[in-house]
C-alpha cells in the first residue's frame, strides 16, 4: 500500500515542485514589475488544490507551509493561508464507538449529543450536547487517523530527499528541518490530553486579560482521543456584516486581536499558533473567543527575551542589534555573512519605517521579511516557525477588515504596558558582557605565548639596545588590543557606554604591562 500511495503522492505533487523550483529563482534574483504575480498566485492555487486532494496530512502539511517564508514565495504563502482545516466528517456512528470505549454507554455520561457534526478537521470532528444541563462541545478524533498518519509519513520521508534534488540547497535544509517539526507536531495534535493541557496553560496565562474568553475543560468526559469543553458561541472574527450589526468596533477588535496573541508569545511560555478565522470568535460585547488548541508554540524564558529584543532592534531601527538578537535566536547559519545580512535588515527596517517615523506597515513587514528571508541563510527552529505561522494568519485577518492599523505601535504598547522593556535591556546588557568575556578570554588565552615570545627576545632586546623594537612591539600589541575591542564593539553595538568603558581601562592595562617589558 506504501509504495502505491507513494507513486500517486509524487505523480500529484511533482509539477507542484518543479513550478515552486522555477518561481522560488524568480522570487529571489527579481524584484517588483519584473515578476508576475497573478502566475505566481495560480501556481500556488493548484498546490492548495492538491493539497485538499491528497487528504488530512497534507491539509495539514499546507498550513505548516503557510507560514513558511524561508521556503515559499510571498504569494504561496496567502494562498495556502487559505487553506481551511475542513474535512466532510466520518459518520456518528464510528465517532461513537470511539466515545464510548473511552467514557462507556454515551446515554449515562451525558445528557445528549447531536449527531451531526458542527465542523469536520484533518484529525477530529466536533460535535455539540449537553451535560448536566449545560451546552457543551466534543471533539472526537477523526476515525483511523493514526494509521492514515503513519502511512503518509512514511511517503513524505520517501520523496521529501527526491524532490530535494529539483530545489536550491538553502531550500533542501529548510525543508529537511521543516518535515522533522511537522512530523512532531501533527503526532502531539493527534493526542487531546496534549490540547487539553495547552488550553489549561493559556486560559490561566490570560485570566486577569478583559479581552479574551477561553472555554473550560471537562475532565471527566475526556481523554487522549476525545475533549470535552464548555460551548461558547460567538460571531466569526471575520464575518463583517454580522460584526458591523452587533457595533463591534473593528479598529479595536483588530487590536486586540494583536495584543492578545502577541501578549501570549512575549509574556507567557506557551502561545496559540493556529488563529485562522475558525478558532477565533467574537462575543456581542466585542470580547474575543479562542478555539482549538492543538497547535501552539513554546518559547523558554530565554528564547522569549530573544525575540523581545528582535522586536525591540526592529523598533528602534538598530540593524546590527537585529541581527544579533536573530544569531541568537538560531535564526541563521553558522556561516552566514554578517556583512549582507546587516545590509538586507538595514533596507528593510528603512522600508518598513517609511516615512512616518516609529511606524511599521504589517503588509510592508511581511512581503520585505519574506524576500531577506528567501535571499540569506535563515532557519527557523520550531518554536518561531510556529510563531512565523501565528504571526501571518493575524495578518491576514488585519487585511480582512482593512482598518487602520499599525504594527510596530502595537508591539511598542505590549512591551510597555507588561513591562517588558526593562527586562530586554538587561538581556541585551547581559548577552555584552557574555560576549566581551569571550573576547577577554580569547586574548587572556594567547597572554601566555606572548610572555614566552618577550623573555625569549629580551636578551636580543637588550644586546641590541634599541628602544623603537620596544615600541614597536608595544604598539603592536596596543593596536591588536584595539582593534580586538572596537571589532567587538561594531560587531555587538550592545550596551556600547560600559562595554566601551571597560574595554578601554582593559586596553590600557595591558599597554602598561607590556610597556614595563
Amino acid at each position: 500500500m506504501t509504495a502505491a500511495r507513494t507513486i500517486q503522492v509524487l505523480i500529484k505533487l511533482l509539477p507542484s515542485i518543479l513550478a515552486l523550483r522555477k518561481d522560488r529563482k524568480k522570487w529571489i534574483h527579481h524584484e517588483g514589475n519584473e515578476i508576475d504575480l497573478e502566475q505566481f498566485r495560480k501556481n500556488a492555487r493548484k498546490v492548495l488544490a492538491t493539497f485538499i486532494s491528497l487528504g488530512p496530512v497534507y491539509i495539514k502539511l499546507g498550513q505548516w507551509l503557510s507560514s513558511r517564508a524561508d521556503i515559499l514565495p510571498q504569494p504561496y504563502l496567502e494562498e495556502l493561508s487559505k487553506l481551511q482545516d475542513s474535512v466532510p466528517s466520518a459518520p456518528f456512528d464510528q465517532a461513537k464507538s470511539i466515545i464510548e470505549k473511552d467514557l462507556g454507554p454515551i446515554e449515562k455520561k451525558f445528557d445528549q449529543i447531536d449527531p451531526n457534526s458542527i465542523s469536520g478537521a484533518s484529525l477530529g470532528q466536533v460535535y455539540r450536547g449537553s451535560i448536566s444541563g449545560k451546552q457543551i462541545v466534543i471533539k472526537v478524533k477523526r476515525p483511523g487517523i493514526e494509521k492514515i498518519v503513519a502511512e503518509d509519513i512514511k511517503v513524505l520521508k520517501k520523496i521529501l530527499p527526491l524532490a530535494m534534488r529539483f530545489v536550491d540547497p538553502n531550500l533542501r535544509y529548510s525543508a529537511k528541518a521543516m518535515l522533522s517539526q511537522f512530523i512532531e507536531t501533527i503526532h502531539e495534535e493527534m493526542d487531546y490530553t496534549n490540547e487539553s493541557a495547552n488550553l489549561k496553560k493559556i486560559k490561566r496565562d490570560l485570566g486577569d486579560n478583559s479581552k479574551v474568553v477561553v472555554p473550560s475543560v471537562y475532565d471527566d468526559y475526556s481523554s487522549k482521543n476525545i475533549l470535552t469543553m464548555e460551548y461558547l458561541p460567538g460571531i466569526k472574527i471575520t464575518n463583517i456584516e454580522a460584526l458591523n450589526e452587533k457595533g463591534i468596533d473593528r479598529q479595536k477588535l483588530v487590536i486586540d486581536v494583536h495584543k492578545v496573541f502577541f501578549t501570549m508569545l512575549l509574556k507567557h511560555s506557551i502561545f496559540h499558533a493556529d488563529p485562522h478565522p475558525g478558532n477565533i470568535s467574537v462575543t456581542d460585547d466585542g470580547k474575543l473567543i479562542l478555539y482549538d488548541y492543538g497547535m501552539v508554540g513554546r518559547l523558554d524564558n530565554e528564547t522569549r527575551l530573544r525575540l523581545i529584543r528582535l522586536y525591540l532592534a526592529l523598533v528602534e531601527k538598530d540593524p546590527p542589534r537585529t541581527v544579533n538578537a536573530m544569531n541568537d535566536l538560531g535564526m541563521l547559519t553558522p556561516d552566514f555573512n554578517r556583512s549582507v545580512i546587516e545590509k538586507g535588515i538595514e533596507l528593510t527596517v528603512r522600508a518598513m519605517h517609511g516615512k512616518k517615523p516609529d511606524e511599521m506597515e504589517v503588509e510592508s513587514l511581511m512581503e520585505l521579511a519574506n524576500k531577506t528571508m528567501s535571499k540569506f541563510p535563515f532557519i527557523l527552529p520550531k518554536n518561531l516557525a510556529l510563531y512565523m505561522r501565528m504571526a501571518s494568519i493575524i495578518e491576514g485577518i488585519y487585511k480582512t477588515h482593512k482598518v487602520n492599523f499599525r504594527f510596530v505601535k502595537i508591539v511598542r504598547e505590549i512591551l510597555e504596558e507588561e513591562s517588558l522593556i526593562k527586562d530586554a535591556y538587561i538581556e541585551e546588557i547581559k548577552r555584552s558582557f557574555d560576549r566581551f568575556a569571550k573576547s577577554i578570554d580569547a586574548t587572556i588565552s594567547i597572554a601566555p605565548e606572548l610572555k614566552k615570545f618577550l623573555d625569549e627576545n629580551r636578551s636580543l632586546n637588550l644586546l641590541n639596545a634599541k628602544p623603537k623594537s620596544n615600541v614597536l612591539l608595544s604598539g603592536s600589541i596596543l593596536s591588536a588590543a584595539i582593534f580586538i575591542g572596537s571589532s567587538f564593539l561594531y560587531t555587538t553595538n550592545e550596551s556600547i557606554g560600559i562595554t566601551g568603558m571597560i574595554g578601554s581601562l582593559i586596553i590600557m592595562s595591558l599597554f602598561t604591562i607590556f610597556r614595563k617589558r
